[in-house]
């Protein structure tokens, strides 16, 4: 059977996404990208946000009108929106044939072929009991120099903004060694650069009981496997970013001195509000230590502005904080609210058009930090990745302080007396010019 697959969300769906495929090309099944050719659509949704699920039940829509217009026979529906909806999305989407919550990725072979545990229109399974990824788990890999690699599920905190854990479950850290076996074969396959990912990937091996590895020590075995191989590390946790890693990181020059820090807010009442335990000035010791040991590291951070209960007051307070620290990368999201989620519960729900301001305001800041931060790299040589050459005489790639799809990216630019270059090498770059998120530069 012909099936067109559509990834929605995070870089967790992704790998979700390349399982799905990975099983589905084992039973014999051809993956296409045109969605005209396909006898089965599947979606795999994300809902993290309001604006998620609404592009979700966009895509999941769109997709149904090749029933009529295409060879579609049959539409699956996976991941966090009927996971979240649960069976509310059968009457919400009669246009979808089947649905796999994110406790059921394992099935998608039986729902392609009509064969699940019938006469179930919605498998819901709790996301506990999802088989974890092994060594012997079918993935199709990516087809660029960049791959996703997950290291852990779940999660075990209680943000009161947050739908992760019910929609994922608890933290299950999987084996250092079949993470490792698997970053060889994605190394062995051509791979250059690996993203580590997970619900908070910097507590990684916390939730075991027998005291085994953790983040530092996984890194440590990685950046063995090639020095060529890049790695980074995506969402971690104010908290649980410990001495270790910064020490690990800073030992090791294939580790992308990269750290994703998501902080939320900068006052410590809309922070407790939020569930979280930080503490706006644990966050600027963590910074100056962070820049102290590797002054040439880069920080991204996210932050959610008209959370309930934010005042004009609280919000300068977090202006004056991005000011403070001057994060090389930020992301903004205004307060998606939903009535099964904690926060909805607490009192002072901003409007929604003072948060869309507030956010204008705050990537309008950023805009200008970040340009200030891009000048310092005016005139230096760096190593950047090439991923795409969307013309003659033009590649686009990432340096070891770019990470893919949040931030911006490194235009590079041979001379006509230079050889030509390729997709997926690394090239010394000498940077000629900066943006306000990208650098322009050319090979040296």
């Amino acid at each position: 059977m012909h099936i067109h697959l559509i990834n929605l969300g995070c870089a967790r769906n992704q790998v979700d996404s390349e399982i799905m495929t990975g099983r589905l090309k084992q039973a014999g099944h051809r993956i296409t990208n045109d969605p005209e050719k396909a006898e089965t659509i599947i979606i795999n949704t994300c809902c993290f946000i309001e604006d998620a699920a609404d592009e979700s039940i966009d895509t999941i829509l769109a997709a149904a009108a090749y029933k009529e217009t295409g060879r579609c026979q049959r539409l699956i529906v996976a991941g966090c929106l009927p996971e979240r909806y649960r069976e509310d999305v059968q009457q919400a989407l009669p246009e979808a044939d089947f649905f796999l919550g994110t406790g059921a990725y394992d099935r998608i072979v039986a729902a392609v072929d009509g064969t699940p545990e019938a006469p179930l229109k919605c498998l819901l399974p709790h996301p506990d009991t999802l088989p974890p990824q092994t060594v012997d788990t079918p993935r199709a890999l990516p087809q660029g120099p960049m791959a996703y690699l997950k290291i852990s599920e779940g999660c075990d905190r209680h943000c009161t903004f947050c739908i992760i854990p019910r929609l994922r479950g608890h933290q299950k850290s999987r084996p250092m060694a079949d993470i490792l076996q698997e970053a060889r074969a994605m190394a062995a396959a051509g791979i250059k650069e690996l993203v580590l990912v997970g619900q908070e990937t910097t507590r990684y091996g916390h939730d075991r009981q027998d005291g085994g590895p953790q983040l530092a020590d996984l890194l440590t075995e990685l950046s063995a496997i090639d020095e060529a191989l890049w790695i980074r590390f995506m969402y971690g946790h104010p908290e649980s970013l410990s001495d270790a890693i910064l020490e690990t990181v800073a030992s090791r020059p294939n580790l992308c001195a990269y750290f994703d820090i998501p902080i939320q807010h900068a006052n410590i009442e809309i922070l407790r509000r939020m569930g979280r335990p930080d503490d706006p000035q644990h966050i600027h010791t963590l910074v100056k230590r962070i820049r102290t040991r590797m002054p040439a590291a880069a920080l991204r951070t996210t932050v959610i502005v008209g959370f309930p209960g934010e005042t004009e007051a609280h919000f300068a307070e977090l202006q004056e904080f991005i000011d403070a620290i001057a994060f090389d990368h930020l992301g903004v999201f205004t307060y998606s609210d939903a009535e099964d989620l904690a926060s909805h519960r607490l009192e002072g729900h901003v409007p929604a058009e003072i948060a869309r301001e507030r956010r204008d305001i705050l990537m309008a800041q950023q805009r200008r930090i970040s340009e200030a931060r891009m000048e310092r790299y005016l005139g230096q040589t760096v190593d950047v990745l090439l991923e795409e050459c969307p013309e003659p005489g033009l590649y686009l790639g990432r340096t070891m302080f770019q990470a893919p799809e949040v931030d911006g990216l490194t235009y590079v630019r041979p001379r006509e007396s230079q050889p030509a270059l390729a997709v997926g090498q690394f090239v010394r770059t000498r940077i000629t010019d900066t943006l306000e998120y990208d650098l322009v530069g050319e090979p040296e």
